[in-house]
């Protein structure tokens, strides 16, 4: 193969490659990646971002689902560290040896979500992960409660992490063009999440239920797990909806459900 050679884009990788300058000079200098640190890049493709990065003088280390684009990188940059995989399958802290690490990329938008919780649950999280997505996406990562864009994702990347949404990239700076408008977003994991562990369990499907449910009342899509007045007594209207309720309100809940299922 030659490392020259045009490489189609596969919708079943989701893949549309960023090519205008402009926009890659913003992402590096967001990122301000430095010499010596370890970085990540999940979804390399065609190397719009690396490189820039290889170039800053960072160790890089990427991951690349693509067979001939990993093959690609091989024959361009012998000493690179490459592993070929779906990132859903990776173990970054793993991957990273133990050493501190940072995470960029272009993540595939037909699986952004579940790429997300799985990075947010590492057992060593990253110093701080920069990601190209799709607006909407980045949106929900970032609505507070009250909007009606908050979801589940939105409290589980509060609960784990603090999210920016740094700058919004048209359909035109990529090839093929996507139909949608994509975002640049900065996840800073948090030292300790905000949910402590002993209840998270039971937060992460009282939020799971009331957003599997989400037009409906909290007093019907809670109820396998609480009642009326145990809404209440967390200062939560029943009758409300999910979005309507912050971080805070769903672990007054999830201490009252843990409470009801120890027997206490």
């Amino acid at each position: 193969m030659s490392p020259d050679r045009p490489h189609k884009a596969r919708k079943r990788f989701g893949q549309n490659f960023l090519v205008d300058e402009a926009v890659i000079d913003r992402i590096i200098a967001s990122i301000g990646p430095a010499t010596g640190q370890h970085i990540i890049e999940i979804g390399p493709g065609q190397e719009a971002l690396t490189g820039p990065l290889l170039a800053s003088g960072a160790r890089l280390t990427v991951v690349e689902i693509d067979r001939d684009l990993a093959a690609r990188l091989r024959l361009r940059h012998p000493d690179l560290a490459i592993r070929q995989a779906d990132a859903l399958d990776v173990d970054f802290a793993e991957l990273a040896d133990g050493e501190p690490y940072r995470l960029v990329g272009n993540l595939p938008y037909n699986i952004s979500t579940p790429i997300l919780f799985h990075l947010l649950a590492q057992s060593v999280p990253p110093r701080d992960m920069h990601f190209m997505l799709q607006k909407e996406v980045v949106l929900r990562m970032t609505a507070e409660h009250g909007d009606r864009a908050q979801g589940r994702l939105g409290l589980m990347c509060r609960n784990r992490a603090e999210v920016t949404h740094l700058f919004d990239v048209p359909p035109e700076a990529f090839l093929p063009r996507p139909r949608v408008e994509s975002a640049i977003v900065r996840v800073t994991p948090r030292e300790r999440p905000l949910v402590p562990e002993s209840v998270e369990p039971v937060f992460d499907e009282l939020v799971r239920l009331a957003f599997g449910r989400r037009r409906k009342t909290l007093r019907n899509s809670l109820r396998e797990k609480l009642d009326a007045e145990d809404l209440e007594a967390a200062g939560v209207n029943p009758g409300a909806r999910p979005e309507t309720l912050g971080l805070e309100d769903f672990l007054a809940l999830a201490h009252i459900a843990e409470r009801k299922s120890a027997g206490r």
